[in-house]
């Protein structure tokens, strides 16, 4: 494969496209798969072959366009309406009016100038819903695999970094770190192999942007990662992704075999001396996989724990060889930033946080969906005016960002920049990019629980701080919600918030308490109206009057001392929960 055979296809793709007199984009990915948009496709089609016109008209099924909580979503070119809620009985409607009648449904289009789309700025999430995700050539058209070509062709292994460096781009997996800056560092180190791992272990409650990119664009990671790949001096690429994302799986299966056939993954790509090859790890859904030394243990085979650092991963990381890892928007940034250079993204954002950030608005928000805006753009102005505020005149509460991880961010803080700094100051996290909105209707101490049962549930067992701590946060949370706990139990909380997060191993256990830490930070009377008098303002806690006696519960009991010569059995799991097994959550 040439640059000027690259062309070629594009070229040749796009003459095709303008055999067509319209375009029916249907939204398959994620929400609206699962709410009929495939069914959606299969009639468009009949439709169009029951009048003729199929010749005329091309139907594909897309990734996400967005706007998920309106969905089934179709677009049509060439006028770019788009068609929210779309149901069996309006197929034949648009195919008569609009495609054929050239008259657009108004009551079923969506505003083209509304804020959810007019106050974003897409780069990782360009192409998305625009494209079909199982064709190549429609990826070439759109100028896909041009940077991986100019990368090679033009470009050093440094210079490629020193773009990278420039864009000030920083991971998007959470901790933040500055991309160009680690693969500088597994570029120095000198080893017979190296390897570039994705890691799309996306497991944060609420989060979907990984899945949703795989899903719409799986080319533009693997270009990414091909980049990379020539960057560092690597030869071997994995992408680590649940197996709870089928259709993630099934595209990306596709995409590298679509890839290696077109000699864009494999042997001498661009006629270079470059070799780079993408293989499939499937998880099993661990959330601690997420964590990159327990997911490059998971890929060699073995069970998904963290170790400690250093080495790190840069210097001896799977089989002891230098591994570069980046997560899926990480490496979905990449080709942009080679095409249009490091100093244009680094115009976009603030200061210190770089380009765009893609999240998932989720929970009590009008439109929930996937977006990407710029750094710093204020979180008022992110849920108000792109996501719609808060449905059915409810009251804004909190917002989190970071997932488990991460830290709810009060009223007060409204107008914070969006960006790693200004969250930090907070409480809270950027994460991968979930964002969980919460209104007067949630309680604090019972969302607190929430992700205090997901993280000890979570945990591999592997550190005693994470594994019994977390257990124990659980138990006096539980107890918080249902009226049987004691001004003590608000003390031990505290204390073993601290221990948690300063003794435990990895990641997990390290931001585990940030949710109980944010909590009581800015909603410490909700904590002491649940112990005191027994009392949930937002009725998700049942909680029994005051003179009525208490739930029976265990009393924590105390964590001794543990010598290193001594062995510590794993905790037993948790005993089932109350009230049935399960409790209204307040997401």
């Amino acid at each position: 494969m040439t640059i000027d055979e690259l062309y070629e296809i594009g070229q040749n793709f796009r003459k095709q496209l303008e055999g067509f007199s319209a375009e029916i984009h249907v939204c398959c990915s994620g929400g609206c798969f699962s709410t009929g948009g495939l069914a959606l496709k299969e009639l468009f089609e009949k439709a169009c072959a029951a009048r003729n016109i199929s010749a005329d008209v091309r139907i594909i099924s897309t990734g996400c366009i967005g706007l998920c909580g309106a969905g089934p979503l179709v677009r049509l070119f060439p006028s770019e309406t788009l068609y929210v809620k779309v149901q069996r009985e309006d197929v034949e409607r648009i195919v008569d009016e609009h495609i054929v009648g050239k008259r657009v449904l108004t009551e079923l289009a969506y505003p083209a100038d509304a804020p959810f789309f007019a106050k974003q700025q897409q780069i990782a999430l360009k192409n998305m819903g625009r494209i079909d995700p199982e064709s190549i050539d429609d990826y070439i058209a759109h100028g896909g695999y041009e940077a991986l070509a100019k990368a090679i062709t033009y470009y050093t292994q440094d210079g490629v970094i020193l773009e990278v460096r420039s864009s000030g781009l920083r991971g998007r997996g959470g901790a933040g770190y500055p991309t160009g800056l680690k693969w500088s560092i597994v570029r120095k180190v000198k080893s017979t192999q190296k390897y570039v791992v994705c890691n799309a272990d996306e497991g944060d409650p609420g989060a979907f942007m990984d899945r949703a990119m795989i899903e719409g664009n799986p080319h533009a990671i693997l270009e990414g990662m091909a980049i990379a790949g020539y960057a560092v001096g690597a030869t071997q690429g994995y992408v680590y992704v649940r197996g709870e994302y089928p259709l993630a799986i099934e595209r990306l299966k596709k995409a590298i075999k679509q890839a290696e056939r077109t000699q864009m993954l494999g042997n001498r790509i661009f006629d270079s001396d470059f070799n780079f090859r993408v293989d499939l790890r499937i998880g099993a859904g661990a959330f601690v996989c997420g964590e990159e030394t327990a997911l490059m243990a998971s890929i060699e085979g073995r069970r998904g724990q963290p170790r400690p650092r250093p080495p790190y991963p840069s210097q001896s990381g799977l089989w002891g060889m230098p591994t570069l890892l980046n997560n899926v928007e990480t490496f979905a940034n990449i080709p942009p930033i080679i095409l249009n250079g490091g100093k244009w993204f680094a115009g976009i954002g603030t200061e210190k946080s770089k380009g765009t950030k893609v999240f998932a608005l989720a929970g009590r928000i009008a439109n929930t969906g996937l977006i990407e805006v710029p750094m710093g753009m204020p979180l008022r102005e992110i849920i108000f005016d792109i996501g719609g505020g808060i449905p059915d005149g409810g009251e804004f509460k909190a917002a989190q960002t970071g997932g488990p991880s991460g830290g709810y961010i009060p009223m007060q803080h409204l107008d914070i920049p969006v960006d790693y700094e200004s969250l930090a100051q907070v409480g809270s996290i950027m994460g991968s990019g979930g964002l969980i909105v919460v209104d007067k209707t949630s309680c604090m101490v019972d969302l607190a629980r929430f992700f205090m049962e997901f993280c000890m549930d979570e945990s591999c067992g592997k550190c005693i701080p994470c594994r019994v701590g977390t257990v124990q946060l659980f138990k006096i949370l539980d107890r918080m919600t249902t009226g049987a706990a004691t001004v003590q139990d608000l003390h031990t909380l505290e204390e073993l918030c601290d221990m948690v997060k300063d003794t435990s191993l990895c990641g997990l256990g390290q931001t585990a308490p940030n949710p109980v830490v944010s909590t009581l930070h800015f909603f410490r009377r909700e904590y002491d109206e649940h112990i005191l008098k027994h009392e949930c303002n937002a009725g998700v806690c049942e909680m029994p009057a005051l003179d009525e006696p208490a739930p029976v519960a265990a009393a924590v009991p105390a964590v001794p001392a543990v010598s290193a010569a001594e062995t510590v059995p794993a905790a037993e799991a948790p005993a089932g929960k109350k009230n049935g097994g399960s409790k209204k959550k307040s997401t």
